[in-house]
């Protein structure tokens, strides 16, 4: 364990913990809602400092990010904990479970500097923050992307976007791009199902694109929850309205958790999703985790076939300098080779 950066003593040996917009007040002994930031001795420490739970070789694509050097590889890792509750984690093996016992193994030991050796042994050009949220581990990740940085290592967060104000501003320099979770835009949607509140991420988000973060958005589509036609709209508006560039990823629901009573998402619900956002003016829409040729990227002024995808395999790529080839439309993202 590591003692935390970002919290407050606050009077009766009570901490604030300002990781992320739960603020959790932390007594001795106690944890915040994430399960890995504890009140030890007045101090916060987080408990998952330099210990990984999880860590592979993905394609940037699995994050996803399809405009952000497509093809590319990441070196990507988690640890424990979440300061969501999210009824349909597919991660929740290690997202939930410091909450629901108490833990004696916390991770294969990982610092940051074993990560950017193991990068640049590798000729790795990425890393990856994800599988379970990286607010609540920031002062691990911190580390590691300051480090990243002096090796020209771009940084990646998969999110929640329920980060706090001050780690956003602390991160920001070192982070090159982000996918946010929109995981809805009902407020009842992220009280009932996710244990939290909607208006931290839309604001997030907002100030992601702000600070010039490559930014990406998820949508996970779930039946009966969060799948109709108003919530597709409402999404679909909202991102149009920050910026008609950011790529909209709609993925299907499979039963997980807590849910494991819910359908799948039918393909015509994803496609129905997918009309919405092209009448609202978005500019780059992907279907994702079914079978579609919906995750190909086109041209948004020709709609010349320009990156063709099967899964995460990049099949062709006709960019011409960030360029579509046939009518020199400027393509928004990050595609040169570095």
């Amino acid at each position: 364990m590591e003692k935390a950066t970002f919290y407050k003593n606050l009077n009766n040996s009570i901490i604030e913990c300002h990781a992320c917009n739960h603020f959790c007040k932390i007594s001795k002994g106690k944890t915040g809602v994430c399960g890995v930031r504890q009140n030890i001795d007045n101090d916060l420490y987080l408990l998952v400092f330099n210990k990984v739970v999880s860590a592979n070789i993905d394609p940037i694509e699995k994050k996803p990010l399809y405009h952000f050097y497509p093809g590319e590889v990441a070196f990507s890792f988690g640890t424990y904990g979440c300061n969501f509750s999210c009824e349909f984690c597919q991660n929740f093996d290690i997202s939930q479970l410091p909450k629901i016992k108490e833990l004696d193994y916390w991770g294969e030991t990982m610092t940051a500097d074993d990560i950017i050796w193991y990068c640049r042994e590798h000729h790795i050009k990425f890393i990856a923050y994800t599988y379970n949220e990286p607010t609540i581990f920031v002062e691990y990740a911190l580390e590691v992307m300051k480090k990243a940085k002096q090796y020209n290592i771009r940084n990646i967060f998969v999110s929640n976007g329920y980060m706090s104000s001050e780690v956003l501003d602390a991160i920001a320099p070192y982070l090159d791009a982000a996918n946010i979770d929109l995981k809805s835009y009902q407020e009842q949607f992220y009280v009932k199902i996710c244990h939290s509140h909607l208006e931290p991420v839309k604001e997030n988000i907002k100030r992601i694109k702000e600070l010039n973060i490559w930014e990406e958005i998820t949508t996970l589509v779930i039946p009966q929850e969060n799948d109709s036609e108003k919530e597709a709209k409402n999404i679909a508006d909202f991102i149009a309205g920050i910026d008609r560039n950011i790529p909209w990823h709609i993925s299907a629901f499979y039963p997980a958790y807590k849910m494991l009573n819910y359908p799948i998402t039918p393909k015509e619900t994803l496609e129905k999703f997918y009309q919405i956002g092209k009448e609202a003016g978005l500019n780059y829409i992907y279907i994702g985790n079914i079978e579609t040729d919906r995750n190909n990227t086109y041209c948004p002024k020709c709609q010349h076939l320009l990156i063709k995808r099967r899964g995460f395999d990049i099949l062709q790529n006709g960019l011409l300098n960030s360029k579509c080839p046939n009518c020199g439309f400027l393509i928004s993202g990050h595609f040169n080779n570095l």
